[in-house]
């Protein structure tokens, strides 16, 4: 019997990834059940977590992001209010309503984001008979279009009461309560004055390293962009499936229940990606891809693997794929090597997709269709 050292070695020497299959398919049967969390985790530290790569130091960017628009923004703000001296809500609703891209500026003065503005406006628009405001109209006038002006007026008293901590919108904390208005923070601090203080003598270094160790750099654009760091594995897997004209559906751009009912899927929801045969249209395998920055979350999302192990087992065995991204799942005892343990193996990452389809059944499937969906004779 190998020790989990060894066959740690046996699956990464391991000539084919259907020959790493087999390997990896032998530890019920040759550990105890006691150590299979052990051998399982040496495989994954052996075989999987050397092609993991950190994806931390890049962003999706996105053009509204971009300090030329702001900063002319902020110009504008700081010309029209007398660098911050005119301020009442009559002096904000007519900059507002003259120069609608300036609410940018006021917005993040206050810390907050477009949801929690417009929440803000609503709660001042029902206590003061205002009109409403909703998150198109803010967006609408950060982009400088002047249709949603009529929203100025709410703006305008939304602003003020947040930056003088009106007591009808933020009601006294618990003594001894850890919480903390938003508003207070060093640019705001003591509301206007401070704003004037570091319009005219500028923002101190610290001050904004200071704001960058809880706010964290990019956060926002961050946030922002979740779905297009979520489909970045996703975007790469439908990629090499249309490249090696195998037939696939990609569940969240379509009705996944019309997708289960035709292939008997039950689990919710649906794996991100069925494979399938065009010919007799029969499901071939399920595949799902998970990206994790730190590995609490790598570990809590491994827990779907093996819901979908399941699923798999009831169908009949369909072969579960997994591809993962982030150094999260350096954490292999209780993130990778379960994933590896539900995959029987077949887990890859963004480095070793290309392998991913010489992994049986993908090989009968490979030009099966073309870009278009036809079918088309495969190469001998």
């Amino acid at each position: 019997m190998p020790t989990a050292h060894e066959l740690a070695e046996a699956v990464a020497a391991a000539p084919s990834w259907n020959a790493r299959v087999a390997l990896v398919r032998r530890v019920p049967e040759e550990f105890g059940a006691a150590q299979h969390a052990s051998v399982y985790a040496a495989i994954a530290e052996r075989v999987y977590v050397p092609t993991l790569k950190p994806d931390f130091a890049y962003v999706h960017w996105r053009e509204d992001y971009e300090l030329g628009p702001l900063n002319a923004a902020y110009e504008r703000a700081r010309e029209t209010t007398a660098n911050f001296t005119g301020v009442g809500r009559d002096d904000l609703a007519g900059v507002l309503s003259d120069h609608p891209e300036t609410l940018r500026v006021f917005r993040l003065l206050l810390g907050f984001t477009v949801p929690e503005f417009a929440e803000t406006c609503t709660l001042v628009a029902g206590k003061f008979e205002l009109p409403p405001v909703t998150k198109s109209a803010i967006g609408t006038m950060e982009e400088g279009r002047r249709d949603a002006g009529h929203v100025a007026e709410t703006c305008a008293t939304a602003i003020d009461l947040v930056m003088t901590r009106a007591p009808e919108l933020f009601p006294p904390t618990l003594e001894g309560s850890t919480l903390r208005l938003k508003i207070e923070k060093p640019d705001t601090a003591e509301g206007w004055d401070t704003v004037r203080r570091y319009a005219t003598e500028g923002v101190p270094l610290s001050v904004f390293l200071h704001q960058r160790a809880y706010g964290g750099a990019f956060r926002q654009l961050l946030d922002a962009t979740s779905s297009e760091r979520g489909d970045l594995v996703e975007d790469a897997v439908e990629k090499l499936f249309i490249d090696e004209g195998i037939p696939y559906i990609r569940t969240g751009a379509h009705d996944q229940s019309a997708t289960g009912e035709r292939f008997g899927l039950t689990v919710r929801p649906a794996p991100d990606f069925v494979v399938f045969d065009n010919r007799s249209d029969t499901l071939r395998a399920i595949l799902e891809c998970k990206g994790a920055s730190d590995g609490g979350t790598a570990r809590d999302k491994a827990a779907r693997f093996r819901a979908l192990r399941t699923e798999a087992q009831r169908l009949g065995g369909v072969p579960l794929f997994a591809v993962l991204a982030g150094i999260g799942w350096r954490r292999t005892k209780d993130a990778l090597g379960p994933v590896v343990r539900d995959t029987d193996g077949r887990t890859f990452t963004v480095a070793t997709l290309a392998e991913m389809v010489t992994t049986e059944p993908l090989p009968d499937l490979r030009g099966l269709v073309h870009r278009g969906g036809r079918k088309r004779r495969r190469s001998p």
